[in-house]
């Protein structure tokens, strides 16, 4: 690398995501800099002696300038690669006849997708390459990607959308010199052809109701018309603020929150039977079936657990659902563990990072653990062409085949 070479002075000049990465972009000389170190190094330990050394006198081999090429990573990078003069170095890095080294590309910003901190960044940077980056650097590298998760937030997005799940994760923020709770808000969506995909998530206060209004009217005004299916928690407001956005979706109210708010504050001589009687009501083969089994729940618990049997009774008309689906259907609907554990492999990322230093900062590492995560491409949900048909006779007029 270029020790002349300011590179908070040239990470000052880049104005665009272009400059950073693009053909005669920072990172690419930074990159072909790194490349031409680890090459220099490969050829002290082929020679078995460091550069300019009076060790290397009369051992038979030397050194014998440098030759260029040009490699392509998502553009061409021009490096010098030393010789010998026997001819017979045989690079690792870069090999002979070698030209595409894509795979170095974006590697400072993958290992920060990764969970990996900034000065663990620093110090894996130099101990691989030999490059010094400061941490201040590392974290401005990671900053010019903040111009493609805006785009990625904002992009246009399907008119219909069979399932989507809503869910807010916290994290600890800095901000106005005290550490705040913020939520992260999460829409993850299935299509009508049956792949998972992450609509969009925001970076707001505790989470509220009031919030999640913003977020079904950005999804609106992203193209969203209409979405068949939304699965959320028991958040008080929650579906009515939905039901501002998109009148016609049915909601599905996760079970396994409803169970979890309803089990808290039953004691532990009663908690077993209590468990049992609960199962009867979702585990029910139809919905005749649970609301009689509610009010057998109720008649034998009501006198002690009245809160309890009032958080199912209360939200029954959203927590009854899913019985109106067929079995495939009620699978994948009546929690909201899709989205739950997407957040359990962003948490792995982000365990790290006990308080992050800004909003901006918590963003940008969700967004590049999400890129990380759903890299592979969108994952598609288990049976989707039986429940494709049941969405077909369950909601004719709200899609047509050509939509998909």
């Amino acid at each position: 690398m270029d020790p002349s070479l300011d590179l908070n002075a040239e990470l000052a000049k880049c104005k665009t995501i272009e400059d950073l990465t693009g053909s005669n972009g920072l990172i690419k000389r930074l990159l072909g800099g790194m490349i031409e170190k680890m090459l220099d190094s490969e050829m002290e330990n082929h020679l078995g002696y460091d550069k300019h050394s009076p060790t290397g006198y009369g051992t038979g081999n030397s050194r014998k300038g440098n030759s260029s090429k040009t490699v392509l990573s998502s553009g061409p990078i021009d490096i010098k690669v030393p010789r010998d003069r026997n001819s017979n170095f045989e690079p690792v890095v870069v090999k002979k006849r070698q030209r595409d080294i894509s795979s170095f590309d974006n590697k400072i910003i993958s290992m920060y997708a990764k969970g990996m901190s900034v000065r663990d960044i620093q110090s894996h940077v130099e101990d691989i390459y030999g490059a010094k980056i400061s941490p201040t650097t590392v974290s401005n590298i990671t900053d010019k990607i903040m111009d493609v998760a805006y785009e990625w937030q904002s992009r246009p997005l399907d008119p219909i959308w069979a399932i989507v799940y809503f869910d807010a994760v916290h994290f600890k923020v800095k901000e106005s010199g005290s550490v705040q709770t913020k939520a992260s808000y999460t829409a993850y969506g299935v299509s009508l052809d049956g792949y998972r995909e992450v609509l969009g998530i925001w970076i707001g206060e505790n989470e509220g109701a009031a919030y999640w209004l913003s977020v079904f009217s950005e999804l609106k005004q992203r193209g969203v018309q209409d979405i068949l299916i939304a699965c959320m928690d028991g958040l008080k407001g929650l579906p009515e603020a939905l039901k501002e956005v998109y009148p016609k979706t049915d909601i599905q109210i996760c079970i396994i929150h409803m169970i979890r708010a309803s089990l808290r504050h039953i004691p532990y001589k009663h908690y077993k039977e209590f468990v049992v009687d609960l199962k009867s009501i979702y585990q029910a083969i139809s919905l005749e079936i649970a609301e009689r089994n509610l009010e057998k729940l109720e008649e034998k618990w009501g006198n002690k657990y009245k809160h309890s049997i009032n958080t199912w009774q209360n939200n029954w008309i959203h927590i009854s659902t899913f019985f109106r689906y067929p079995l495939e259907l009620r699978k994948i609907i009546y929690t909201t563990n899709a989205v739950e554990g997407l957040h359990r492999r962003i948490r792995k990322v982000t365990k790290s990072k006990a308080v992050f230093p800004s909003s901006q900062s918590l963003f940008k590492m969700l967004y590049l653990a999400i890129n990380d995560i759903t890299n592979k491409g969108p994952a598609k949900c288990n049976g989707w062409k039986i429940i494709f048909t049941s969405l077909g006779t369950l909601f004719p007029n709200r899609f047509k085949y050509e939509d998909i």
